[in-house]
């Protein structure tokens, strides 16, 4: 009997571990596509590289294209310049089967709209931004 209690209380405390650390795997994803969204929100293309991986997929209307952190840097500047932005909100993000996390969001600059699609994956203990397109609807 003493034996099932011992058992019991180390259970409880194995499911609130993994609970705590299930809620802050959640909340650090969902703060790197907060943190993303007001970064292209204030269309700063410096603070949103602080938020990219070293190599990272971009595609900005036509097909993608590998970047190092730095170029995307560049590639993001101009298209901030060009289209600078009015509005930009997140409309969904979640967790695929395979646990790649995503963000989907409504860029607006002007009289067009992007749709944009985000994918986050863990490197180097941090959430990092590996692939973003936006493509004009």
């Amino acid at each position: 009997m003493l034996f099932d209690m011992k058992i019991n209380r180390y259970l409880r405390a194995i499911v609130w571990i993994a609970a705590f650390f299930i809620q802050a795997t959640a909340f650090a994803q969902g703060d790197v596509i907060s943190q993303v969204k007001e970064t292209i929100k204030a269309g700063s293309a410096k603070e949103l590289s602080r938020f990219l991986n070293e190599t990272i997929d971009v595609t900005l209307n036509d097909g993608p294209q590998s970047y190092s952190k730095t170029q995307a840097e560049f590639v993001f500047r101009d298209f901030f310049k060009q289209h600078p932005p009015e509005e930009f909100n997140i409309i969904h993000q979640g967790t695929s089967k395979g646990g790649q996390t995503f963000g989907i969001g409504q860029y607006k600059s002007g009289a067009e709209t992007y749709r944009v699609y985000m994918k986050i994956k863990a490197a180097d203990n941090q959430q990092l931004v590996h692939e973003i397109s936006f493509a004009k609807e």
